[in-house]
């Protein structure tokens, strides 16, 4: 596939099970002592442009070099801001874009280029998502086309909170990933001491 990608860097989670804000996270000895927002953006720009950050309303973020959104439905999960940072790529004349979650310390500009430069089975159509797969669908470090933030807010608008009901109505191209390291998250305490 060719065309423009824009990345979007979901940020604005609530970080219950880690009991404070991932995005700002830092690990001694990684990172290059950047936060965990700053290297994800570094990674993602490297395969897209431009690059959005959604945010939390109130959320203190480090000065990096992407754009940043505030979610203008806290509370909801990550449907919502999935739409914002679409449409946000839509009007900078992205076509698609690759959609991330920020905690995702060992992503890999490699893996973006594999789900954005894939290509569909002889005679398939070019799909709505593009998501890698290893055990499971990764939702939030797939390949989106920018034209579904319309279809994002009417599934919002009638209560819909999950990205999986968006990738259950769409085309969807799932690329196997042998390696699933690039996808792992930091979820909770005892995920960040293993990275010290």
């Amino acid at each position: 596939m060719t065309g423009r990608l824009a990345g979007v860097v979901l940020a604005g989670g609530a970080s219950r099970r880690m009991g404070r804000d991932k995005a700002t996270l830092t690990v001694p000895g990684r990172f290059e002592g950047r936060t965990l927002v700053e290297h994800v953006v570094s990674v993602v720009s490297q395969r897209c442009d431009p690059v959005f950050v959604v945010a939390a309303q109130e959320q203190a973020l480090p000065a990096f070099s992407a754009l940043v959104l505030r979610d203008e439905a806290p509370g909801m999960g990550p449907l919502p801001a999935v739409g914002l940072g679409l449409r946000a790529a839509a009007r900078a004349g992205a076509e698609r874009a690759f959609v991330c979650a920020v905690d995702m310390p060992f992503l890999t500009p490699e893996l973006i280029g594999r789900l954005a430069d894939s290509t569909p089975e002889a005679g398939a159509a070019v799909a709505d998502i593009v998501l890698p797969r290893a055990e499971r669908d990764h939702y939030l470090a797939g390949v989106y086309r920018t034209a579904l933030a319309d279809t994002v807010d009417a599934i919002v608008a009638a209560g819909e909170r999950r990205v999986g009901a968006l990738v259950d109505m769409v085309d969807v191209q799932r690329i196997v990933v042998a390696d699933a390291s690039p996808l792992a998250n930091l979820n909770s305490p005892d995920d960040l001491a293993g990275l010290a």
